[in-house]
C-alpha cells in the first residue's frame, strides 16, 4: 500500500500505541480509539491496523503492508516482541529510537535555516537586478553608446533574454525547481551519494550511518532478534551503498561462525578502530546490545558536532558569494562609466 507517514505523524502513532497498551488498554480498543482522533494517512493506516486485528493478523503483519511508513527495523521489531510477549516495552524502545531520528532531523534543519536564507536573498538580490537595475542601465549605456566589456555584454544580454521571456523564464524556473525537488525526493539515496563526493559530506553521511546502523542493532537485539537476522535488517537503515556491503558480507560471516567484530575489521575506512574494539569488549563480555547502545549515543554526539562545524564553515562561505556576485555586477555596471570619464577626460 501507497500510504505514507512523515516520520513526526508515525512517532505520534507509535507513542499512542505505546501509552495506551501500558495503560493496560486491550490493542483494538486503542485502534479504535485513536481512529477518531485521526487523519489522512494516520487514520488509513490505523483502519487497516483494526481490520487485520479483527481477522486475527499481528501488529508487524498488518504495518508491514505500508513500507513507505514502516521499515523493516521497525516490522521485525514488533513482530519479535508480539512473539515474545514484550509489546510494551519494545514500544517504549522504538518511541525513543524514532525520537531521536526526529530530533537530529530537527537539528539539521535548524543548521540550514541560515544558509538557505542566504540563499534566498542571493536569489532575490540577482533577481531584481535582473529585472529592474540592469534594463535601465542598459538604455543608458545604449543611449550614450558606452563601449562595453565582454562581462558586462553577458549581464546585460542575460537580462534582456530574462525581460523579454519573463512568463517563459518564470514558469521554466519553477517547473525546473519542481522537478529537481521531486526527484531528489524520489531517488534521496542516489543523491546523498552523488553530493558524498564532497569530503565533509561524505565524513558526515557515513557518521549518520554510524549511529543509525548502531542504533538498529541496539533497538534488535535487545528485542531478542539473532544477530543474523538483525544485520540483515539493519541494513536498509544506511545510506552509503559500501557501508550497506560491508554490512550484507559481515552477515554471510557471523552466519559461518565468525563474530561481528572480525567481519567489520576488513572495512577499517568506514569502521573507525574504537568502534571495533568497543564491540569487542561488548561481544567478549556478552553485553553486545549495550555496547551498540554506547556507540550510537558517541555517534550521535559526533555527528551533531560535525553539523554545526559544517554550517559554521558553510555560512561565510555563502556571504563571500553574495559578496563577489553583488561586487561582480556593481563592477560590470561601473566599468564602462569609468572608461567613458577616462577616455572624456583623456580628449
Amino acid at each position: 500500500m501507497n500510504a505514507s507517514l512523515p516520520i513526526g505523524e508515525k512517532l505520534t502513532l507509535i507513542t499512542s500505541l505505546s501509552t495506551f497498551i501500558s495503560s493496560g488498554i486491550p490493542i483494538l480498543e486503542a485502534v479504535e480509539s485513536l481512529i477518531e482522533d485521526s487523519s489522512g494517512n494516520s487514520k488509513k493506516i490505523l483502519q487497516q491496523l483494526k481490520e487485520d486485528l479483527n481477522q486475527g493478523k499481528s501488529i508487524a503483519e498488518s504495518f508491514a503492508r505500508f513500507p513507505k511508513s514502516f521499515d523493516p527495523t521497525t516490522i521485525n521489531l514488533i513482530k519479535a516482541a508480539e512473539e515474545a510477549g514484550t509489546l510494551e516495552t519494545s514500544l517504549k524502545d522504538l518511541v525513543q529510537s524514532i525520537k531521536k531520528d526526529v530530533e537530529f532531523i530537527g537539528k539539521v534543519k535548524s543548521a540550514l535555516t541560515y544558509p538557505i536564507l542566504v540563499v534566498i536573498v542571493l536569489l532575490a538580490v540577482l533577481g531584481l537586478n535582473l529585472f529592474f537595475v540592469i534594463p535601465r542601465v542598459a538604455d543608458v549605456f545604449a543611449r550614450l553608446k558606452i563601449p562595453t566589456p565582454l562581462p558586462t555584454r553577458i549581464l546585460l544580454t542575460t537580462s534582456k533574454i530574462i525581460t523579454t521571456y519573463t512568463i517563459p523564464t518564470i514558469v521554466t524556473g519553477a517547473f525546473g525547481s519542481i522537478l529537481i525537488f521531486f526527484g531528489v525526493r524520489a531517488n534521496s539515496k542516489f543523491f546523498i551519494n552523488l553530493i558524498s563526493a564532497l569530503p565533509i559530506i561524505d565524513k558526515l553521511i557515513l557518521e549518520v550511518d554510524l549511529t543509525r546502523f548502531t542504533r538498529s542493532m541496539a533497538l534488535l537485539l535487545k528485542s531478542g532478534i539473532p544477530i543474523t537476522d538483525a544485520l540483515e535488517f539493519s541494513q536498509d537503515v544506511v545510506v552509503k551503498k559500501q557501508f550497506k556491503n560491508l554490512i550484507a558480507e559481515t552477515g554471510h560471516q557471523v552466519s559461518s561462525g565468525k563474530k561481528l567484530s572480525e567481519g567489520l575489521k576488513k572495512q577499517k575506512k568506514l569502521v573507525p578502530n574504537f568502534m571495533l574494539r568497543i564491540i569487542e569488549a561488548g561481544e567478549s563480555g556478552g553485553t553486545l546490545e549495550k555496547s551498540m547502545q554506547d556507540l550510537s549515543e558517541q555517534f550521535d554526539d559526533r555527528v551533531s558536532t560535525r553539523v554545526k562545524t559544517l554550517t559554521t564553515l558553510i555560512e561565510p562561505l555563502l556571504l563571500i558569494i553574495v559578496g563577489l556576485m553583488v561586487g561582480g555586477i556593481m563592477l560590470s555596471i561601473i566599468a564602462p562609466i569609468y572608461n567613458l570619464i577616462g577616455n572624456i577626460r583623456s580628449r
